[in-house]
Parts: C-alpha cells; sequence; structure tokens
C-alpha cells in the first residue's frame, strides 16, 4: 500500500461499542480508498491490506474480549463488512469470509473446541481462509486412527495466501459424514496455486488449492466426540449467515460507488451543453438519478440490518434454533441477498449516466465497482433465492439445508 497507515490504533483504547467499531472501520476504509483503483489494477497480493485491518483491531470483532478480541455481534459485524466494502470490495469479501471461517467452529464444533479456537484466533490476531467450495468433487478424509488425512482440489479458496489459518472440508471415506477442520495455512500438504484471474474481486485470493494428505488431529474434527458427530439445528446456519455476509459486501460496494460518482459529479463531471445548465449537479436527470438511486439502496440497508437482527437472537441461543426458526431466517437472508443483488447491479452500472464519458478513464477506477458486483453475484443464482420465497409464501415451504440454501 502507498498509503500512510495510523500507527496509533494499538495504543489507543479498542471501540467502546457497536458505532465505535463501524467508526474504526471508517477509518480503515480512508487508508483502504486512497490507492483503491491503483491496487485493483495491479491486482497484488494484500498481504498489506490485511495487516490493516489486523492493525485496526477488525480481524478480531467477533472474538472474545477476555482474550483481546472486540466482543461484538453479528450485526455490527455485517456494518463492519459494509463499510470496509465501500472502499474496496475485495477487501471487504475477504474480511467477511474470515468472520464466517473464524464463527465456523461455533456453528460446527464442541462448546470446548470453539472455545479454544476463538480464544487462540483473538490472542493472535489469525485471519481464516477456507478450502470449501461444494461445486466441486468431495474432498477424502482417512481416517488414520489418531489423526485425519485430508486429500483433494478445491477451484477456490478465498484467503489462501494471506490467511494464517484455512477451513478445511471433506467426506470421512467410506461414509457420508462431512468433516470441518481448522489447520494452518502452511502446513504440509495445503498448496495454493494463486491462480485467481478475474474481471472482479482481484484481490480476494481466492485461487484453486490442493489438499496432499494433510493431517489433523481426530480431536479437531469439529463437531465430534470419539469420532462421532454430534448433530444440532445450528450446525445449518452457515449458509444463511455467509449469504448474509454477500449482501452486505454487495450493499457496501454500492455505497462506495454512489459516494465516488458523487464526488465526481460534483468536482469533475460538466453539464451538457445544451441542457441550459452550468452545473452537472442542477441537472434534474442528474438529481432524479441520485435520488432513485439512494433510496433503492437506503431501503435495501434496512431490509439487511433488519434481518441481520433477526439473525442475532438465533446465534445467541444456539441450542434453540428449530428448523422453523432456521427455515424462516433463510427465507429472510434470500429476500435480502435478492434484493441487494439487484440494487448493487443497477446502481454500480447507472452510476456511469451522470458521471459521464470522461469518468470512463482507467485512472478515475469507476468500473472497479461494477465488476466486482457482478463477479460475486453469479456466485449462486439469485432465481433461486426468489424461488425459496416464493415456495415460502405460497406453500409455505422451508428451504432445505444445502449448501447454498
Amino acid at each position: 500500500m502507498s498509503t500512510v497507515v495510523p500507527t496509533d490504533w494499538k495504543t489507543r483504547p479498542a471501540p467502546g461499542g457497536p458505532q465505535g467499531w463501524i467508526a474504526r472501520a471508517a477509518e480503515v476504509a480512508a487508508v483502504l480508498a486512497t490507492d483503491a483503483a491503483a491496487r485493483d489494477r495491479a491486482g497484488a497480493t494484500p498481504y498489506a491490506e490485511v495487516q490493516l485491518l489486523k492493525d485496526s483491531g477488525l480481524v478480531t470483532l467477533l472474538g472474545p474480549a477476555g482474550h483481546g478480541g472486540g466482543g461484538q455481534d453479528w450485526p455490527t459485524a455485517y456494518r463492519v463488512i459494509r463499510e470496509v466494502s465501500k472502499a474496496d470490495g475485495s477487501l471487504g469479501q475477504l474480511l467477511g469470509y474470515h468472520y464466517l471461517w473464524n464463527w465456523a467452529a461455533r456453528l460446527v464444533g464442541t462448546r470446548e473446541q470453539w472455545e479454544q479456537v476463538e480464544a487462540e484466533a483473538a490472542r493472535n490476531q489469525w485471519f481464516f481462509g477456507g478450502a470449501v467450495n461444494p461445486r466441486d468433487k468431495d474432498v477424502v478424509v482417512r481416517d488414520e486412527g489418531d489423526t485425519l488425512a485430508f486429500s483433494g482440489h478445491k477451484s477456490f479458496s478465498t484467503g489462501s495466501r494471506v490467511s494464517d489459518v484455512t477451513v478445511l472440508e471433506g467426506v470421512l471415506e467410506g461414509t457420508e459424514n462431512h468433516v470441518f477442520a481448522i489447520v494452518p495455512s502452511d502446513s504440509a500438504g495445503l498448496e495454493f496455486h494463486g491462480d485467481w484471474d478475474n474481471i472482479g474481486q482481484r484481490l480476494t485470493e481466492s485461487g484453486s488449492v490442493t489438499l496432499d494428505e494433510v493431517r489433523v488431529p481426530w480431536a479437531a474434527a469439529a463437531g465430534y466426540v470419539d469420532k462421532s458427530f454430534q448433530p444440532r439445528v445450528y450446525n445449518t446456519l452457515n449458509v444463511p449467515t455467509i449469504q448474509l455476509v454477500f449482501a452486505h459486501f454487495y450493499l457496501g460496494i454500492a455505497a462506495g460507488a454512489l459516494e465516488t460518482a458523487a464526488a465526481y459529479t460534483r468536482t469533475k463531471a460538466r453539464s451538457w451543453l445544451h441542457g441550459g445548465y452550468e452545473r452537472a449537479v442542477d441537472e434534474p436527470y442528474v438529481i432524479d438519478t441520485y435520488g432513485d438511486l439512494t433510496g433503492k439502496l437506503w431501503a435495501a440497508e434496512a431490509l439487511a440490518d433488519r434481518v441481520a437482527e433477526e439473525g442475532q437472537r438465533l446465534h445467541e441461543a444456539p441450542d434453540a434454533v428449530t428448523e422453523r426458526d432456521r427455515g424462516e431466517f433463510e427465507v429472510r437472508v434470500a429476500a435480502v441477498k435478492a434484493r441487494a443483488t439487484e440494487v448493487a447491479l443497477e446502481v454500480t452500472q447507472r452510476i456511469f449516466e451522470v458521471t459521464g464519458a470522461r469518468s470512463t478513464a482507467s485512472a478515475e477506477g469507476l468500473d472497479r465497482f461494477w465488476r466486482n458486483v457482478r463477479t460475486h453475484t453469479l456466485h449462486d443464482p439469485v432465481a433461486y433465492k426468489r424461488r425459496e420465497i416464493g415456495r415460502f409464501v405460497l406453500s409455505d415451504e422451508l428451504p432445505e439445508p444445502t449448501w447454498y440454501s
């Protein structure tokens, strides 16, 4: 990074509550924004940017306060993701995925396991990645007595080379039982290929990974006691939790696009020579477009915040979550995901209508907002999210828990 990073975060007191953490995220975003377009063009591995997330304390936001974490809740985490994504969608995605994988031990593991993982993660400022792409063939997990050996290949592993630890997932050989485990990212047999080369979200380190006999103690198999998995409905909350992460960084990218475009319109855009106005900001169609896009964004943000609060109630009582609770939450998340996708794509495309031809210069970097949203919104078809909602409304049908619902 070419910017001057604040040096007093480590000596300042930690933010005192949600608004303080959101303000801290805005400070981080201000640093990232100064060279976001240049870094997007360069496409270099974001080691310095992840260190910035660590130095600011955002990495440990959800960690236990007693071990140096922020002790905050998911609604605050989602707002922090949005704030960072305004400046850099890639870093917003990395941070959001990190929060989910940091929380995975709590979602899947036993109390003893997740308490240990969360304490160590907070103390050591671990940054999490994950090799859990369900569209690929399952990783094979072989039982070797006291240890497990993971072998296989995944097309995507977001966070790969910038992560300290990686969440692995596979199927126990000869069974249909899935196994999650967290391993150091420099583990023997774990090879990141650095082959992520897409039009958007270019700094997410989402390339492929090969697992060749990556060994893990049985004791680290999340949720297993004496080699037997202990199921709960709460185990299946990983999908709506991460889908809500998606929606929030889409909305953050859209907000950043609007803010950047508005600054351009105020300072650089020229009014149409036949329109009769001296300034672009006085053009009626420009005013109307910003009003239209901002109103749609605000509505989507309000829905996203409301559903985040609904999810927090489930996180606070994990053992009480029923299949009905989980299903209704997933439907609400599907609504947020569908609306956020539509709004973010519209905002990031239409900003060019109110910035003009000169705003398409590569140096301005306005195209990165659309490229980022367009790339990640293809993660899973939004039509299937709308289908979940429609079936629930018409037939009271709850989505069956899958890797995408």
